[in-house]
């Protein structure tokens, strides 16, 4: 049986105060790991901390929009100064557009969907990978979407963004394959956290996602996504890079 190999390690779980985030920082925690729970929301962050810690876990807290790069120089430097390094990157944080089709979308939702949902994820990827690089191994673990996988799912802006993501995901799987990083995602279907549509959309966009909304199937659980970046992220999945996992109780399959 292999092992996860993850007790000791340092984890950095972005939206880690709610729903997806707090559960994977939660079962990283119980695994031995020490994690740094990044959020928008200061008081979520802490309670999730909180929560770890009560188990006899280690949690350390940086508050902010990982969107900006000061802050994602915060999340990085303290993994390294407070933890003492990063072996585990997971990109969860993100926020739901309005659902619009694509004449339908303002310029301010496609920007901020790109923004949160796309170059967030960039900037933390590219600020922790010298420090996985100095160890000569690292995992990193996207929160994708059944929004990545087709055209049904959401509005343009998330859709456009979450593809961008396994983009990204696959190109840095491939440029450091031989520097011991791996790289994967998850693409959760429906799942019971607090993201939601953010304003009223127009109605073009939700009749259609509607149409294909009857196969979504059963609503998951945070700790069962938990469970699976837990997996890519551990030595059980140590030949696996460059992958996307659904977590979509067979969605993407029919």
């Amino acid at each position: 049986m292999i092992e996860s190999g993850l007790a000791g390690k340092n984890v950095v779980v972005t939206g880690g105060g709610s729903g997806i985030g707090r559960a994977s920082a939660l079962r990283f925690a119980a695994e031995g790991a020490r994690v740094l729970i990044a959020d928008l929301n200061a008081e979520t962050a802490e309670s999730a901390a909180a929560e770890v810690r009560a188990a006899g876990g280690t949690a350390e807290v940086v508050a902010g929009d990982l969107s900006r790069q000061e802050v994602v120089d915060e999340v990085v430097a303290a993994a390294v100064e407070r933890l003492g390094g990063i072996d585990v990157l997971v990109n969860n944080a993100g926020i739901m557009d309005d659902l619009s089709a694509t004449a339908d979308v303002t310029d301010a939702v496609w920007e901020r969907l790109i923004r949160v949902n796309l170059t967030a994820p960039f900037l933390l990827t590219r600020a922790a990978l010298p420090h996985m690089l100095e160890r000569g191994k690292g995992s990193i673990v996207f929160t994708a979407s059944e929004a990545s996988l087709r055209g049904s799912a959401a509005g343009t802006a998330y859709t456009a963004a979450k593809h961008g993501v396994v983009g990204l995901v696959k190109s840095t799987a491939v440029m450091y394959r031989d520097h011991g990083i791996r790289v994967n995602a998850v693409a959760p279907g429906g799942t019971a956290t607090a993201i939601a549509v953010e304003a009223a959309p127009a109605p073009g966009g939700p009749t259609v996602v509607g149409t294909y909304a009857t196969n979504i199937g059963r609503v998951a659980d945070p700790a069962e996504l938990a469970a699976a970046i837990v997996f890519l992220a551990s030595d059980a999945a140590s030949n696996i890079s460059g992958a996307v996992l659904p977590v979509d109780n067979g969605w993407s399959a029919v």
